[in-house]
């Protein structure tokens, strides 16, 4: 399960603030120089929120956030897949099939940002929208069930990692 219905109304409640959603662009130009390291322009945004790296890049991507709905479907795999601002709001239960999935759709590497602090917003049920603040070695324990980090950079506040995906990986628990 990758959300409760529960958590889905209060993340579409943010998304229908309109304020939320909205930093995607702040990596097209690392997006773009890493797609064109790849070679390829074959890029999945997973959580999208309102499309600004779509918007920001000189390319078509495929965009997926299942609190969108015209974005919900479920997504084909991409060479690359980016998912900025995205793991720290999902439910801990949930983590562990997130990143199956985005295994699942990621063929050639995984960018992430992820924060490791407080978000300003906070949900209707009055927790802290990211619900997971975790330092970066918590993370990548997580990721390192199904991904090898290429590159890590941190900041006051989070870290970013490009990753591959390790082939036939075992997990041990979700």
């Amino acid at each position: 399960m990758r959300y409760t219905h529960e958590y889905q109304a209060l993340q579409e409640q943010l998304h229908a603030r309109g304020d939320y959603g909205i930093s995607g662009q702040k990596h097209a130009d690392k997006i773009i120089e890493l797609s064109k390291r790849l070679g390829t322009k074959d890029v999945l945004d997973y959580g999208c929120g309102k499309s600004t790296l779509a918007k920001s890049l000189p390319f078509y991507i495929q965009q997926y956030d299942p609190f969108i709905p015209a974005y919900a479907a479920d997504p084909n795999p991409a060479d690359l897949v980016v998912c900025s601002d995205v793991l720290e709001h999902i439910e801990p239960a949930c983590l562990g099939d997130v990143l199956e999935h985005i295994y699942s759709k990621t063929m050639k590497a995984l960018f992430i940002d992820v924060a490791t602090r407080p978000a300003q917003k906070v949900l209707a049920d009055g927790r802290n929208a990211h619900l997971i603040q975790e330092k970066p070695l918590w993370w990548l324990n997580r990721l390192a069930i199904w991904f090898d980090p290429q590159s890590m950079v941190t900041y006051q506040g989070g870290f970013i990692a490009v990753c591959v995906p390790i082939p036939n990986p075992v997990p041990t628990s979700k």
